[in-house]
């Protein structure tokens, strides 16, 4: 397989590709390449964070005692901070690559937000173990997930009192989209899912005495529904398999879509709503690899953070670094803007985005500067816009540079501009790299990662 489809691949389906790596997969076929990231991410690893001093919170201190809850919620909230960088670890380390961009992926379509660390732990762990399996069951799972049933509502949706929310957002944002439903099925499938409920420790409860048993019309059909029965019928409709098609392609393909295309996938889906058959069909398909597809998308800002890391390794010593960095860039795992969850592509980059994404791998990897010949005004600029003084300020980090040297030790400098620059250069980037200093490779990648052409992949 060449190359540079191996880096094209190894960006869309986790975030990027080491020269070690390059080079044993350049010796396979397309089907062993693939083959190979979905067999390493064949079996989830969950993802733990020590809780015990917790433990002593009870459902009843909690519920009746106001100062308790609140010590509760302020220890929790510390502890998803420590999760959040547990995850960003994660992320730049693991072998299942594809798992955990699958993960970053469902996250973000099943949008979630929470503040009790136990149920946002269980809920990212049920996006990591279905990240690739049955959609379906997955929905299902969503359905009745602590978490989700709080943050839409569905804890209070009772058969006297039913709530709009959940079933709202199923079909707007989980499964159809707008317009392939009606306000009555948003009503009748509300009544479905009353009842829904959850204990102290997350688990799933049903009230039976809070579930309306009456006859709910839904698409047409009329029976004893429940929401199992509400997703089955809307799995039913091959609208829901090119909705969800529709977002995996804009996520790992092309913000721009080819609806026939996402047809050709939304066929493959139909069928069984198997994950992983359908990114099979993707990455084994020769239009994923066409030259208008790659270099196009723009790097979330945890894409751009966990490839420079899994470049130059980086130890964080602060958690608050991590945050700050995710925060200024404009993602914070585990804390999305609204049930919408982020909209990506350009919505990554603006005027104050730009300048710190370009000047971040400076700032991080050991106030590393930029080596020209001749300085222009964007140095110039970026030179009084961060002071030394703020810089060392900035983040508290440990740089493992002799990962980098062992690991890049065999590349030319020539060779380290095509594995970290995916898209082609542009004249005046060619022209700009021709001035830079190549004594170090150490700082000629910093010099890379500083380019606007390292923000897309």
């Amino acid at each position: 397989m060449k190359q540079q489809d191996i880096q094209h691949l190894y960006w869309r389906a986790g975030f990027g590709v080491t020269p070690n790596q390059l080079k044993t997969l350049s010796n396979m076929d397309k089907h062993q390449v693939v083959n190979e990231l979905f067999q390493n991410s064949s079996s989830p690893s969950r993802l733990e964070i020590d809780t015990s001093e917790l433990d002593h919170f009870t459902m009843k201190s909690v519920l009746k005692d106001k100062s308790k809850r609140r010590e509760f919620i302020n220890k929790s909230t510390e502890k998803l901070k420590v999760f959040n960088t547990i995850w960003v670890n994660r992320l730049v380390t693991t072998d299942e690559l594809l798992r955990e961009k699958m993960t970053l992926f469902w996250a973000n379509h099943f949008v979630c937000r929470d503040n009790n660390i136990f149920h946002v732990k269980q809920y990212n762990n049920i996006i990591r173990n279905n990240a690739l399996g049955n959609f379906g069951d997955f929905v299902k799972a969503i359905s009745k997930e602590a978490a989700m049933l709080k943050y839409l509502n569905n804890k209070q949706n009772r058969k006297q009192k039913p709530n709009e929310n959940f079933a709202r957002e199923l079909m707007e944002l989980f499964t159809l989209g707008e317009g392939h439903y009606s306000e009555e099925d948003i009503k009748e499938s509300a009544r479905a899912f009353t009842g829904y409920s959850h204990n102290y420790e997350g688990e799933f409860a049903f009230r039976k005495l809070q579930h309306d048993y009456d006859f709910k019309t839904f698409f047409g059909h009329t029976g004893r529904y429940d929401g199992d029965d509400i997703i089955d019928m809307i799995l039913d409709q091959k609208q829901c398999a090119r909705f969800v098609c529709r977002k995996i392609y804009n996520y790992f393909v092309n913000d721009t879509i080819n609806e026939e295309r996402v047809e050709e996938l939304a066929n493959v889906f139909y069928k069984d709503y198997d994950i992983e058959n359908l990114m099979r069909h993707v990455f084994m398909s020769d239009w994923f690899y066409e030259e208008k597809n790659k270099g196009t998308k723009i790097k979330s800002p945890i894409e751009f953070l966990v490839g420079m890391t899994r470049t130059v390794p980086v130890e964080f010593k602060k958690t608050k670094d991590v945050l700050k960095i995710q925060k200024l860039l404009g993602q914070i795992l585990l804390n999305p803007p609204n049930v919408a969850g982020w909209k990506g592509g350009k919505s990554w980059i603006d005027s104050n985005t730009i300048m710190l994404r370009l000047k971040l791998p400076s700032i991080i990897l050991s106030n590393a500067k930029i080596s020209i010949k001749e300085k222009g005004d964007f140095e110039d600029n970026f030179e009084k816009y961060y002071s030394k003084k703020k810089i060392n300020k900035f983040v508290s980090a440990k740089i493992d540079w002799e990962t980098f040297d062992k690991e890049f030790s065999n590349s030319s400098f020539e060779d380290l501009n095509h594995q970290l620059i995916i898209p082609e250069l542009s004249d005046g980037t060619e022209t700009y790299l021709k001035t830079l200093s190549q004594n170090s490779k150490r700082n000629f990648c910093v010099q890379l990662m500083s380019l606007p052409e390292y923000q897309m992949c």
